[in-house]
């Protein structure tokens, strides 16, 4: 996830506030919540999509899982993470106030996302099994394909795991989000994500040593089936 975000799920880097944007609006009597913006610029990167938009008179960016946006373009949503002085390090640009926007439709009805009975869907669905990678496990570690396997046993558990670093979305959060393979799979189960303070460099193979949490929505589109957080570069 470079650059969000997840979130996330996926993926940038992040400093600053974190709020929740929620203002409401006059453009749907029946949902004051509702955010209806016009698009005035597009800006497109290898995993969101930022938008500068006039909403209700005024001017913000806002940015989405990456789809297909122009200028002219209407949308609508009704919430947004505010996050102030994030930088894009794909766009190599600091942005004063950007929301990360969950449910953004072109219907004021679909942009409804928490009416939907549907279930949140892992943001890991989007990558694919990096060639070439053979990683073996660390003394009293897992093996990928063994996490996910047994899962359910390691909830809430402390436990080590080595791989190859694939993926990384730097200070999303106030943590670093990092993706791991070791070349084991599990029903199509083969990357990890993993939430540390410590930095690690593409392609770098590392330990981790952290905690499994299952099934951990953080919202705006950054849900994980297993995720290690908190976690520390064993050395």
């Amino acid at each position: 996830m470079k650059s969000i975000l997840v979130v996330l799920v996926m993926l940038v880097a992040f400093s600053g506030c974190v709020k929740k944007n929620k203002v409401p609006t006059a453009q749907d009597v029946n949902n004051p919540a509702m955010h209806e913006v016009k698009v005035e610029e597009v800006i497109q990167t290898s995993n969101y999509t930022y938008m500068r938009v006039n909403d209700d008179n005024t001017e913000k960016w806002i940015a989405v899982t990456r789809q297909e946006a122009a200028p002219g373009d209407v949308f609508y949503y009704e919430q947004g993470l505010e996050m102030q002085n994030f930088n894009s390090k794909e766009l190599n640009r600091t942005f004063e106030t950007v929301y990360f926007v969950e449910g953004l439709s072109k219907e004021p009805v679909a942009a409804h996302v928490h009416d939907t009975a549907a279930p949140a869907k892992p943001v890991q669905a989007t990558l694919t099994m990096k060639e070439g990678i053979s990683v073996e496990p660390a003394v009293e570690g897992l093996t990928i394909a063994k996490l996910y396997a047994d899962r359910s046993k390691y909830e809430g558990k402390t436990i080590k795991m080595k791989g190859q670093v694939v993926k990384i979305n730097d200070e999303v959060m106030d943590r670093n989000w990092i993706h791991v393979q070791d070349g084991t799979s599990d029903s199509g189960n083969f990357d990890l994500t993993v939430t540390t303070k410590d930095v690690v460099k593409m392609d770098e193979v590392v330990t981790f040593e952290g905690t499994i949490s299952l099934k951990k929505d953080f919202g705006y589109g950054y849900f994980y089936e297993v995720i290690m957080e908190d976690a520390k570069v064993v050395k």
